[in-house]
């Protein structure tokens, strides 16, 4: 496929988004589509294009949240958002993404899970889980590794990503990484 199919595809999936109809949250920002996208324009010569898409990257929450609630930005988009920032050439504002995800993986390791029977935006399955404490260091690993991943330490970020599955084999989006790190 070349580049301008691959341009038409990613603009063809952020039209798609944009429509905030069912199953769609409010707020939710597309930083690892509009990151690729600026990889393609920037490729195609387009870099007017690319420092668009980048700065649509860069957009969204910085605060990473725990592995509990479904409205949550997913933490991975924080990785986008840095990775955008250094393309625009603020490694301050990149480096601060990275270390938001590595300062939250180190300070909530030990967190101990507390059930709330009563959260509305909880998904149903987890309140039966029986270790929401391995679920919890899973994404703190996780976190660790998107971390040292956007510092562009591959090797710490395989192992903490191998940690993450260590802990729970099915924790989303974890092998994707893996394998980039590889």
């Amino acid at each position: 496929m070349d580049i301008v199919c691959h341009i038409r595809y990613g603009q063809f999936v952020r039209d798609m988004l944009a429509d905030e109809g069912e199953g769609r949250l409010e707020g939710t920002k597309d930083n690892k589509i509009y990151y690729y996208l600026g990889l393609c324009r920037e490729k195609a010569g387009d870099e007017a294009g690319a420092e668009q898409c980048f700065r649509l990257a860069s957009l969204g929450a910085t605060d990473p949240a725990g592995p509990m609630y479904y409205y949550d930005q997913p933490a991975d988009m924080i990785l986008f958002q840095g990775l955008a920032f250094r393309k625009l050439g603020d490694l301050n504002a990149a480096n601060a993404r990275f270390y938001k995800l590595i300062d939250y993986g180190q300070n909530h390791m030990e967190d101990v899970y507390e059930p709330d029977y009563f959260a509305v935006s909880m998904p149903e399955f987890l309140i039966f889980d029986e270790d929401m404490d391995r679920k919890n260091r899973a994404h703190c690993h996780y976190l660790l590794g998107l971390g040292a991943l956007g510092l562009g330490d591959r090797a710490k970020a395989a192992g903490e990503f191998e940690k993450a599955l260590a802990e729970d084999p099915y924790h989303q989006a974890t092998g994707e990484y893996l394998k980039e790190c590889r």
